[in-house]
């Protein structure tokens, strides 16, 4: 009974011939090929013989979510997935202004981050999403997509980092070579800024692109806004992250959510340098993209004016800085960073 709850997309070749053992390994390298493709059942598999297909269908499944509904506008594709178990994640695609695809995946069912700004925070966190359902999501996004999906960002749903285990499990399934063979630089994964976690991925890999949501370099501000961060202390992220791009990694971002009012100040442009210093970074700026019903401090969050955004990348700036901004996609589906988990919104 257990095995019929067994998916198979989200294995690599060898986890695979194991698992359909006694199959001959030329089965086993079909079935993988079609699941890369996007085969979403065994009867798609047309060079499989028909007896096989009947029978791996009473014994496994090929994936283990499903799509139940999808929205869109113009710069974005948000779906949403039911899980084996009911639980529903959101994942997006998003649109550049050159027609470059990113796929932008979940890694926990809720999170328990609990930023003040970001709804995924706001729903609590319920598990985390095995291998699998990381990976799934990849392929089910890329089915929906209406041309190749160029880039991966692990930004969505969950603190990636709290779920390293199966979040490495699944970029051995994107970076396989004789599957999707996706790059590691085109995998990018954003984390809080979990301490243990970090010094992991950077004694052990993988050496994807890293971003960290700072938001700010004001340790007090920071725990207020970050929950997360009053265990994980900046100088030990630093320290982390520091060690990463020596031992491999390469430039990282360092994203920060705009919070007008908030985190725009002088000071956090020079705390914000000070933090950077020694280290190759870009800086991203993400103007906060509104979500009803969060506060901070007993103040409805709001998004900042473009001159206090402009004002705060000058000072940035003038600090020799490099800034990128973050364009507004998928607002209107409630797909943009920090708004993932509106599903009674969209659903």
């Amino acid at each position: 009974m257990e095995q019929l709850q067994t998916s198979l997309a989200g294995l690599i070749p060898k986890e695979l011939e194991t698992l359909l053992s006694p199959l001959p390994r030329f089965r086993a390298v079909q079935i993988y090929k079609w699941i890369t493709k996007g085969a979403l059942t065994f009867d798609k598999m047309t060079n499989i013989p028909v007896s096989l297909q009947k029978e791996l269908t009473e014994r496994f499944r090929v994936f283990s979510s499903a799509v139940e509904s999808c929205h869109e506008d113009l710069s974005a594709k948000k779906i949403v997935l039911s899980l084996k178990d009911g639980a529903k994640v959101e994942s997006v695609i998003l649109s550049d202004g050159k027609k470059r695809l990113t796929a932008c995946l979940s890694t926990q069912v809720g999170c328990p981050a609990n930023c003040v700004f970001c709804k995924t925070g706001s729903l609590g966190f319920s598990r985390n999403l095995d291998g699998a359902e990381i990976a799934e999501q990849f392929l089910l996004l890329r089915n929906a997509a209406a041309s190749p999906i160029d880039n991966i960002v692990i930004m969505g749903m969950g603190e990636p980092l709290l779920n390293l285990v199966n979040l490495r499990k699944a970029i051995a399934v994107f970076t396989d070579r004789s599957g999707m063979n996706f790059s590691r630089r085109r995998i990018t994964v954003s984390t809080c800024g979990i301490c243990d976690s970090l010094f992991d991925l950077a004694q052990n890999g993988p050496y994807v692109r890293l971003a960290l949501s700072l938001t700010t370099a004001d340790e007090e501000l920071r725990q207020k806004l970050m929950p997360i961060a009053k265990t994980n202390p900046l100088a030990k992220v630093k320290e982390a992250m520091l060690l990463f791009q020596k031992k491999g990694g390469g430039r990282v971002t360092l994203e920060l959510p705009l919070l007008g009012g908030i985190n725009t100040r002088e000071k956090d442009a020079q705390l914000i340098a000070d933090f950077a210093k020694g280290m190759d970074a870009v800086i991203n700026i993400i103007p906060w993209n509104p979500v009803e019903g969060l506060e901070f401090e007993g103040q409805a969050l709001r998004e900042p004016s473009k001159k206090e955004t402009a004002d705060f990348i000058g000072a940035l700036e003038n600090r020799s800085l490099k800034v990128t901004m973050r364009l507004h996609k998928g607002r209107r589906v409630m797909g943009a960073c920090g708004q993932l988990g509106s599903i009674e919104q969209t659903s």
